[in-house]
């Protein structure tokens, strides 16, 4: 069984500073990094684009998990591609099958990963499950998107469990991604209902010491992916 990965997102940090948020992934011995790209369409916010990351990837070969809150993915593919991502995520809330199909295959030619994304109150619709071999990872919102620090909606649980059990019964790698609140007192039950890779902003960053909470958070995980 794969471990569990942990993603620091790092928008939770000093935006001043951001390469000391990548520095504390690298040091934490963290999977991958977070990027929340949000256009302030989409989500009430405004975060940040592709200089950012190219100027971030120089710091680390961690990596990038680069989410895409934006009501026009096409016209920012190639740009956060050519700037280091390597995993770039899409929200279900603005495709449908064709246009997903068209991002695939332009993220793939370069040889990089694909994602979907779903807001707490959204359904998986059926076009993302015909297409569920074709991602890396399927994020599965627990705080609405556009700021870091929300609380986890718990109410979004059953939805983690029943998309880890499709995967399951699909048969295919990809892994529930659970991005929003994730921290040691939640995560214990997102791992049991079936989350591999745990998005934590505050969870880290709003740490004391958050190269430990990276620490902190893996460990709560891996415990409850023992056997009882």
């Amino acid at each position: 069984m794969a471990g569990i990965k942990i993603a620091p997102s790092i928008l939770a940090w000093d935006l001043g500073n951001l390469g000391k948020a990548v520095e504390i992934s690298v040091e934490g011995k963290a999977d991958q990094v977070h990027l929340d790209v949000i256009d302030g369409n989409f989500a009430p916010n405004i975060t940040f684009g592709p200089g950012t990351v190219k100027a971030l990837r120089r710091l680390t070969d961690l990596k990038f998990d680069t989410h895409l809150m934006i009501e026009n993915p096409r016209a920012y593919v190639d740009k956060f591609l050519d700037a280091g991502s390597d995993l770039l995520t899409f929200h279900t809330e603005v495709l449908n099958g064709r246009s997903f199909d068209e991002l695939h295959a332009a993220v793939t030619a370069r040889g990089k990963e694909v994602g979907l994304a779903v807001k707490p109150r959204t359904a998986l619709p059926r076009w993302a499950m015909d297409r569920m071999h074709k991602l890396s990872a399927l994020v599965v919102m627990t705080v609405n998107p556009g700021f870091s620090g929300q609380q986890m909606d718990m109410a979004v649980m059953p939805k983690v469990q029943s998309l880890s059990r499709l995967v399951k019964e699909r048969g295919v790698g990809t892994d529930i991604e659970i991005d929003g609140g994730v921290e040691t007192e939640n995560v214990a039950e997102v791992v049991k209902r079936g989350g591999t890779v745990l998005v934590a902003g505050a969870g880290v960053y709003g740490k004391k010491d958050p190269v430990r909470a990276i620490s902190a958070l893996r460990s709560e995980a891996e415990k409850a992916r023992r056997p009882a």
